[in-house]
């Protein structure tokens, strides 16, 4: 039976495979059940359901956005704040996914394509993160601007941000893609915006291209939306050619879709992106996609953290 809308959160716990190899599976299985639980007991106390343990990981439901979000906000906080104190292996960030519309219930489970989209979301947003689709922002939006939330001064502090459209595993159309801001270091005069990435439309005259420009170890490269997709990787035949043999040979492509560039992941061991100026969580790519807008960096096979990472700079011009 369909139930009214709900906030969907899927709470994944980041690198356990790493960190049942570097240390005893017994230990890390005891370390992952606390945390799972703990997270539980957040959501509970946040007015959330839990729905399942999945292992690694927690599916809850809420009954509307701002406590989800509270939630999900709560639990990076908290949760970076202890593994700081934890061996190296077991700093496992949290990886949030959050969704909001009608599910579908049958006995204790639910399904339907907020469940999906919060999976999604989850899996994509890499360690330290939280994404939300727009119909959660949309809630946070509406609430905040009736003042209908009995989590008043919580809502006013809650800070997101677009990712634009973006492309998610297993479903067709791109959608737009919010970053929910948890970091206290991040500057309170951040700008939100919508997730719509769309230009007006000019005569061909007056058409100018967008570009992206590419830079590693001084070697820096221009390509213009017309030229896209390009190719990143360690053989020679690339656009972009990254000599290290971290770098997977066919590493990532850029592409164009709907007046925005795209960075899809195709190699190995992942890559990781930071943009300028956005001190919060870093992105990691494993497979998927993201919006590159403005600027940053992308560290290729191996994250930020490894100082010797080969790191690509990119700069976005719009036309």
């Amino acid at each position: 039976m369909h139930s009214p809308l709900q906030t969907i959160a899927f709470i994944d716990l980041a690198d356990s495979t790493a960190a049942y190899q570097a240390m005893g599976s017994e230990e890390v299985a005891g370390v992952i059940s606390k945390v799972t639980q703990w997270i539980g007991r957040v959501c509970e106390a946040h007015d959330g359901r839990i729905l399942k343990f999945l292992g690694d990981g927690v599916m809850a439901e809420f009954g509307n956005s701002v406590d989800a979000v509270t939630a999900a906000v709560f639990l990076q906080q908290q949760h970076t704040k202890r593994i700081r104190r934890w061996p190296e292996p077991l700093h496992m960030g949290l990886k949030i996914g959050l969704a909001s519309g009608a599910v579908v219930r049958m006995g204790n489970d639910a399904y339907g394509d907020p469940v999906n989209f919060a999976s999604r979301l989850s899996d994509m947003s890499g360690s330290n993160a939280i994404w939300a689709t727009e119909s959660v922002i949309n809630q946070l939006r509406t609430n905040r601007r009736h003042r209908i939330s009995n989590r008043g001064e919580v809502l006013e502090n809650i800070r997101y941000r677009s990712l634009g459209m973006i492309r998610i595993k297993g479903i067709v159309q791109p959608h737009p893609v919010f970053q929910i801001e948890w970091n206290d270091e991040i500057p309170t005069d951040l700008i939100t915006i919508r997730g719509v990435l769309q230009e007006p439309e000019l005569p061909d005259t007056e058409k100018v291209e967008s570009h992206i420009e590419l830079g590693w170890e001084g070697n820096n490269k221009v390509f213009v939306s017309s030229e896209l997709p390009i190719q990143i990787g360690r053989v020679p035949d690339c656009h972009f050619v990254i000599s290290d043999p971290r770098v997977s040979r066919k590493h990532s492509t850029i592409e164009w879709i709907n007046g925005a560039f795209v960075l899809a992941d195709q190699s190995t061991y992942g890559t990781w992106i930071r943009f300028t100026g956005k001190s919060a969580s870093e992105v990691q790519l494993r497979r998927s996609q993201c919006i590159l807008h403005s600027g940053g960096e992308m560290a290729l096979g191996v994250p930020f953290s490894d100082a010797s990472a080969p790191v690509l700079s990119f700069q976005v011009r719009a036309g």
